[in-house]
């Protein structure tokens, strides 16, 4: 996928977590805007799974799985948050995953503020 492919996809699945946002507001917890955002990219042909589980791996070794909220097109992680602020704990988790998969972009979308937060993630390790 190019990298203008990627921003056109991000973009869409932001405009699907502001229309969840415009609809819902605030206050719920996360896993009512998981299936709230599921609903609206499906509503878009948004192609995504939901709690896709991805293997992690220490030096070769799977040490188990982890559930990216969203994997869209199998390329972009998408994580979500409903809190009242995202913190700097949030953004390096997020990161983690993009690097631990590989991914080269992801989202981190908070439904927990008055207004929707996001933040388009890049990975600088990606192979």
């Amino acid at each position: 996928m190019t990298k203008e492919e990627q921003d056109k996809l991000t973009h869409a699945v932001i405009g699907s977590g502001m229309e969840v946002h415009s609809i819902l507001g605030n206050g719920f917890q996360e896993v009512v805007y998981q299936r709230a955002l599921s609903f609206e990219m499906n509503l878009r042909g948004i192609e995504h799974q939901r709690e896709f589980e991805m293997p992690l791996f220490y030096k070769g070794q799977d040490i188990g799985g982890r559930r990216v909220d969203f994997l869209v097109r199998g390329e972009i992680s998408v994580e979500i948050k409903a809190v009242i602020k995202l913190e700097d704990v949030h953004l390096a988790q997020a990161m983690n995953y993009l690097e631990a998969y590989n991914l080269q972009t992801g989202l981190l979308i908070n439904f927990g503020a008055k207004s929707l937060q996001f933040k388009r993630l890049f990975n600088k390790k990606y192979k």
